[in-house]
């Protein structure tokens, strides 16, 4: 009998994983950057015409909230598409075989988009900003809100890919989920424009916490309530990974 295989230090881990997403993508970044890019203007340039006389604002929550769109519902479409590929595969096989922790390939894969998903965000950001008038001061709190962002729904992703029989089904389902926690909450409608029951509602969802820490981080002022929206991103990452490295078995058919 063979002994069994040691875990190599879990930094190490996700830096070899990371580095072996990032090669599925040599070919076709640019594809995956021009996409991420084009869906988050139009719907900047759709909202912000109807939203032009409501006041800067409500113009700061369309930019931010189309922010939040691109990085955090864009990741986790991605996800989701990349494990729904590699389960239909088989590809999942070989990473059960390996001696890795579950949620190193989730966060490997999820880093490797997010960077691929910085220039689309940071053309949002700054086009957003041109076409909205609105002043943007960065914070340096921005570097933390972004990878929570991104992280903060990538174990759903991967559950999704997972648990779906096609990947169609996957991207069906990751719609949904983003239709249904952008509408739960404060993300791109202000809170004076929803009902008193959906803001309840918000809170459950981390696109609520997300478009609050940007509209700090990239408009200012940061107040003590970037702390919450950092705490509770933070906790839904680390519940959704629990989720998925504990519950889910990836050989499963």
């Amino acid at each position: 009998m063979l002994p069994p295989r040691r875990q190599a230090p879990i930094l190490v881990q996700l830096v070899d994983l990371f580095l072996m997403e990032l090669t599925n993508w040599r070919w076709a970044w640019r594809a995956t950057v021009i996409t991420g890019t084009i869906a988050p203007l139009l719907s900047l340039l759709a909202l912000g015409v109807f939203a032009r006389d409501s006041g800067q604002g409500t113009l700061a929550y369309v930019l931010t909230g189309n922010v939040v769109l691109s990085l955090m519902f864009g990741n986790l479409d991605r996800v989701q598409s990349r494990f729904s590929f590699m389960r239909a595969m088989g590809t999942l096989d070989y990473f059960a075989m390996l001696p890795i922790e579950k949620y190193n390939l989730i966060l490997a894969t999820v880093f490797s988009f997010l960077l691929l998903s910085l220039p689309s965000l940071l053309v949002t950001i700054l086009v957003g900003s041109l076409l909205l008038r609105i002043p943007i001061a960065p914070h340096p709190a921005i570097l933390i809100v972004v990878p929570l962002a991104a992280i903060s729904l990538a174990g759903i992703g991967a559950l999704i890919g997972v648990s779906v029989r096609r990947p169609e089904e996957g991207g069906s389902l990751s719609l949904v989920v983003t239709m249904v926690l952008t509408a739960m909450g404060p993300v791109i409608i202000p809170p004076q424009r929803l009902p008193a029951f959906m803001l309840t509602l918000g809170r459950l969802s981390p696109a609520t916490y997300a478009a609050s820490a940007f509209r700090q981080a990239l408009l200012g002022p940061v107040t003590g309530r970037i702390l919450l929206d950092l705490a509770a991103l933070a906790v839904f990452a680390a519940i959704s990974l629990w989720v998925v490295g504990r519950k889910m078995d990836w050989r499963q058919k």
